[in-house]
């Protein structure tokens, strides 16, 4: 739904960067954190600096469109890299993983915007996000971080909104967390199973799907789609081509959940206990 004063919020987070004089976004390239990126980039110019952390969880093609989007946006950026998979409490996949992955993360950027003289480190955490289950905001605050965002009240409907009518054209981005998130908590991560889903999510966009999840339990790779997708996925796919590609990648068996995509469906599983 189109929100009735996206002007409003704009200037309230113009107004809010404007007084942070330097700032540091955590920018993965998604719709959220773009926004905020070019928000700051608009009001303080080389005084904002956008960072994206690399590691195994994120798909080299979402770092080529980060990359190209903040290009585009025309603020500088920079990678570091992060090293959350070191961690046992990371990839042991506690329900509270974000946590870690979170702590890894400002603990990596806030030093390097201190040695740069950046005062603020800010992230793309909306409103919404705060009535799911996000570890990792905890651990983004208790580091010091702001969520412009989150503070002015903006949600995800609303940041799609400003970003059409900031003229970006991703705005419509479908969202894409970390791979981590494939994984049934209680079930180890590895570099090799973020390798395997990442390159299964891939090949399902390259045959025309978007929105969608392909979630890891086991050897078995379950493919979520909207519900209004799957009948076409069904008729109209080569379903043996892309059960061999799914072995070719790794999986042992292929499903395909009846249910339909939801995000953060995994974290129902907590909420429901």
């Amino acid at each position: 739904m189109p929100i009735s004063n996206p002007e409003t919020k704009l200037e309230q987070l113009k107004d809010l960067f404007s007084r942070m004089e330097r700032a540091l976004i955590a920018y993965s390239g998604g719709i959220d954190s773009s926004l905020v990126a070019k928000i700051a980039y608009d009001i303080l110019g080389d005084r904002a600096l956008a960072v994206t952390a690399v590691s195994p969880s994120l798909l080299p093609e979402e770092l080529a469109e980060a990359k190209l989007q903040a290009k585009y946006i025309g603020i500088r950026h920079e990678l570091v890299s992060t090293q959350e998979m070191e961690n046992p409490e990371y990839t042991s996949n506690p329900i509270n993983r974000c946590y870690f992955c979170k702590s890894e993360l400002h603990d990596t950027l806030k030093p390097l915007a201190q040695r740069q003289g950046y005062f603020y480190v800010v992230d793309g955490v909306n409103s919404d996000d705060l009535q799911d289950y996000r570890p990792g905001i905890q651990a983004a605050k208790e580091r010091g971080s702001r969520s412009p965002l989150a503070e002015i009240g903006v949600s995800k409907a609303e940041v799609r909104e400003m970003a059409r009518h900031l003229g970006l054209a991703w705005w419509n981005k479908p969202a894409q967390p970390c791979l981590s998130s494939r994984f049934p908590y209680g079930e180890e991560i590895t570099v090799a199973k973020l390798h395997r889903v990442g390159r299964a999510e891939i090949y399902l966009r390259q045959l025309g799907y978007q929105n969608l999840r392909v979630r890891s339990q086991g050897d078995t790779a379950k493919i979520e789609l909207p519900a209004s997708d799957i009948q076409q996925f069904v008729l109209n796919t080569d379903l043996a081509q892309v059960i061999t590609a799914f072995k070719e990648f790794g999986f042992s068996f292929v499903t395909l959940d009846l249910e339909g995509y939801r995000s953060g469906k995994l974290n129902e599983l907590i909420t429901a206990k």
